[in-house]
């Protein structure tokens, strides 16, 4: 059954569109983050380690809040590996193999300073589309995210 919210399909298709895209892009960060979790090494490991779960669990909570915004405005959330690597802007990481903690640090905040940039261009289609609370939904993802990079950003300094 279609929603019926007062906002027209084409503009409900569209935004649900850009919520896969960044669900897809969500589950990348959250797979890189946790394959980070369990091969970090060094001195540091235990920080590094429980830093890192922190941060998938968080994000795994978003991923199920971005899905059922997705399924709010009338739409399918993808849920395959396949349909997310091939929606995803975010790469896969090769630093499974890297000694160094602070290289992993750096890509998830790349990696969080991407979606943050792309979810704000998300805000603008929903105000443009007058869907205010899809547009709410999405400025908290940009204030999460915002927050993630400046702590991954404290790392590095």
């Amino acid at each position: 059954m279609k929603a019926d919210l007062g906002t027209p399909q084409n503009r409900l298709q569209e935004m649900a569109t850009r919520l896969n895209v960044l669900l897809a892009d969500e589950h990348v960060l959250y797979v890189k983050t946790r394959n980070f979790h369990w091969n970090v090494t060094g001195k540091s490991f235990f920080e590094y380690h429980e830093f890192f779960e922190q941060l998938y669990t968080e994000l795994a909570e978003k991923i199920d809040e971005i899905a059922e915004e997705v399924r709010t405005l009338g739409h399918f959330s993808v849920g395959s590996m396949k349909d997310f690597l091939e929606l995803a802007r975010l790469l896969e990481s090769k630093q499974h193999t890297s000694k160094d903690p602070l290289k992993m640090i750096e890509e998830l905040k790349d990696d969080h300073e991407t979606i943050i940039k792309q979810s704000k261009q998300d805000v603008a289609k929903a105000e443009e589309f007058d869907m205010a609370t899809t547009a709410d939904f999405l400025v908290d993802i940009v204030r999460y995210h915002e927050k993630r990079a400046w702590m991954l950003r404290a790392y590095l300094e």
